[in-house]
């Protein structure tokens, strides 16, 4: 069996997922994720499922046990996620929604009353 079969499923579990589902979400053929136990799929399919279970490719091929994404400065900014990290916060995962709104809404409070800080940073 491969290792990325083996991840695939592990993650599904812990998702209280089927492969069905996965394969349906992704928008695959039905069945296409248990040929890969010993195929390789494209590159295409393997991103879509690191992008729906928010790790990397490296982890689902095995080159990485490490299955988080780096957090490096462009993931970052293209990113939606934001994550205890980013709040100097060691918790690991994510903010939750609401909190994030929270956070949102502070931040605007902030630059409404201290638009300096959009003139510094356009300046640069």
């Amino acid at each position: 069996m491969s290792v990325l079969y083996s991840r695939i499923t592990d993650l599904t579990a812990l998702k209280k997922m089927s492969l069905a589902e996965l394969e349906r979400k992704l928008g695959f053929s039905n069945g296409i994720i248990s040929t890969w136990k010993k195929s390789n799929p494209s590159i295409d399919k393997v991103e879509k499922v690191a992008n729906l279970f928010d790790t990397t490719t490296d982890y689902l091929l095995g080159r990485t046990d490490d299955p988080t994404i780096p957090n490096n400065s462009e993931n970052h900014i293209n990113s939606n996620t934001l994550t205890w990290l980013d709040l100097d916060m060691p918790y690991g995962g994510t903010v939750p929604d609401e909190l994030k709104d929270y956070y949102k809404a502070m931040a605007e409070q902030y630059i409404k009353q201290h638009p300096e800080i959009l003139k510094k940073r356009d300046d640069k």
